[in-house]
């Protein structure tokens, strides 16, 4: 008979977070155990994770539906496709959860040469926002850690000092030396957005994510019509269920990349199945990760190592913690590696 159960556990960041929406200090995760009781030992785990005020979930309805997985798993996962739409993280932390109890229930949902730790993915440094010194050093220091593509969060403090950082860093660090990604969090209004893009671009950025908020497809379709720097939707995304409404906003918009985010699409079937109907469009991808514990970001590691592609992936995230999951997922450089002599911490 199948098992399940759950804990919680509030992850704690380092520093504080600083988006265009707010500063994080700590954040919620739910860590999902099903089994059953015929091979207990065969226990998979996958973690639900949001960001409040960005998943569509609330930490009531988690709990809630958590409880009645907990009560009766084989009726609630019989029955999640119809009764989790519009709850990625929820259906994210199921499905991974039920994978890695198909495959051995040891945390390899993919087994590769990046789970035998021969091969690692190149990975993108994040740099928070915060006050110029605050950035300019964060910058200095994903440099000097081996870096080649740095991601900056855009659109919090005055725009004319992120826009001196970027020049600072490019008197430094030419194109072809450092890759430079901004994320703006829907940051910028449509009006002025343009604009700010211009300004932008002088420093030869890779992309912006994100510019203006979500839900204004028009506008964003204008921008990215005439946009003189490279857009990727990522909020965009969120609550995007059907693949008629996923084709319609993908040929809508036209942009020039995309942003998969798992917990916040509704897993990795939702993720190869955007990555998919964006290739049609030809439209490039890469993944990020959405502030999950190491339990969702090994997950979604070895999915990207399978069907990524080869540009810098977002998925840093695993050191943002103090209180994070001892995991064998490990930082070189600017790639992300798994150690196979390293042990999972218990949960």
């Amino acid at each position: 008979m199948l098992k399940a159960n759950y804990t919680k556990l509030i992850l704690k960041f380092n520093f504080p977070g600083g988006t265009s929406r707010g500063v994080l200090t700590v954040k919620p995760s739910w860590f999902i155990k099903i089994w059953d009781d015929i091979a207990p030992e065969l226990c998979g785990i996958g973690e639900v994770s949001i960001i409040p005020g960005l998943s569509p979930e609330t930490e009531g309805v988690i709990e809630k539906h958590l409880a009645e997985l907990k009560n009766n798993p084989l009726a609630f996962i019989t029955k999640q496709k119809e009764s989790l739409k519009g709850k990625p993280a929820i259906r994210f932390g199921i499905e991974t959860a039920l994978f890695d109890m198909q495959n051995g229930g040891k945390r390899i949902l993919y087994p590769s040469e990046f789970t035998e730790g021969k091969k690692g993915i190149t990975i993108n440094g994040l740099v928070w926002m915060g006050n110029k010194d605050e950035m300019l050093s964060r910058i200095k220091e994903k440099v000097d850690s081996g870096f080649s593509c740095i991601k900056i969060k855009v659109g919090a403090i005055n725009f004319e000092d992120e826009l001196d950082l970027l020049k600072y860093i490019r008197k430094s660090f030419s194109e072809s030396t450092l890759q430079l990604r901004v994320d703006a969090n829907g940051a910028f209004l449509p009006n002025e957005s343009f604009h700010k893009l211009e300004q932008l671009s002088k420093y030869n950025l890779h992309s912006i994510e994100q510019p203006i908020k979500a839900g204004q497809w028009q506008a964003m379709a204008n921008l990215c019509k005439q946009t003189p720097l490279p857009v990727a939707l990522d909020e965009e995304l969120i609550g995007i269920d059907e693949d008629q409404r996923k084709t319609e906003l993908l040929k809508t918009i036209k942009p020039q990349y995309i942003v998969l985010k798992p917990s916040l699409i509704g897993g990795l079937a939702e993720t190869t199945n955007w990555a998919s109907l964006a290739e049609q469009s030809n439209i490039d991808w890469w993944v990020t990760s959405a502030l999950e514990g190491n339990i969702g970001l090994n997950a979604i590691a070895q999915w990207t190592y399978k069907y990524g592609s080869n540009m810098p992936q977002g998925l840093g995230t695993g050191q943002v913690f103090s209180n994070n999951i001892d995991s064998p997922l490990e930082i070189k450089r600017d790639e992300l590696y798994y150690n196979p002599n390293k042990d999972w911490d218990k949960i």
